[in-house]
């Protein structure tokens, strides 16, 4: 039949309205902002930086690769590499970004960044009561306001969140493991070597 599905449509709206007043679950409005709805954990706003422990500048995980300034899309990132280099979370040297900018007034929050990060460094918000009066520096987000920790990440994206730490904590037990056993090895070499040369100067000892 003709408008079927409109008229579908309207009972089904019909049928909540008049449920809100005897079943609270048929509500489907809240009083903002005194009363908020639970985020959901695939909600998704601006992008943001993961650090690990206290210090951001120390924990921050990205390593200025620059993958994601060249994958956005509508170029609203802009890294520059440090000079300098420091130890990452399984101890390797890695530069880091000296500036890493996002200007939120072109992002279109794609998560293109997110997909095509090597290092688990940058995720993807839910905080939406962004609003500013300065529509310059006000929308270019900098390196220390983009920078939140992974207890946050946790927080808010606790699946994603709780795989990649496990494979972190995975990593940096493989690292340990494969460390430990290269300084076995150089140890039991130095050793090797050390009664090669004894034997060595014994053997010539006995030859005069």
């Amino acid at each position: 039949m003709l408008g079927e599905g409109i008229l579908k449509g309207l009972a089904e709206t019909a049928k909540n309205f008049l449920g809100s007043y005897v079943n609270e679950e048929k509500l489907t409005t809240v009083q903002f902002p005194e009363e908020r709805l639970p985020q959901q954990e695939n909600a998704r706003n601006f992008p943001f930086l993961v650090y690990d422990g206290p210090d951001w500048q120390a924990g921050l995980r990205c390593v200025a690769c620059q993958i994601c300034e060249k994958e956005c899309p509508p170029k609203c990132i802009f890294i520059e590499k440090s000079k300098d280099k420091k130890p990452d979370y399984v101890g390797k040297m890695q530069n880091y970004p000296a500036v890493f900018n996002i200007d939120v007034s072109v992002c279109m929050s794609c998560q293109i960044c997110v997909e095509v990060c090597p290092f688990d460094a940058i995720e993807m918000d839910n905080a939406f009561e962004l609003s500013t009066d300065n529509r310059y520096e006000g929308l270019l987000w900098k390196k220390d306001q983009l920078a939140k920790s992974d207890e946050y990440f946790r927080t808010i994206h606790p699946t994603v969140a709780t795989e990649i730490d496990e494979r972190r904590d995975k990593e940096v037990i493989e690292a340990k493991a494969k460390a430990e056993a290269a300084a076995a090895a150089a140890a039991a070499k130095a050793k090797a070597d050390a009664e090669a040369a004894q034997i060595k100067a014994a053997a010539g000892a006995m030859e005069k």
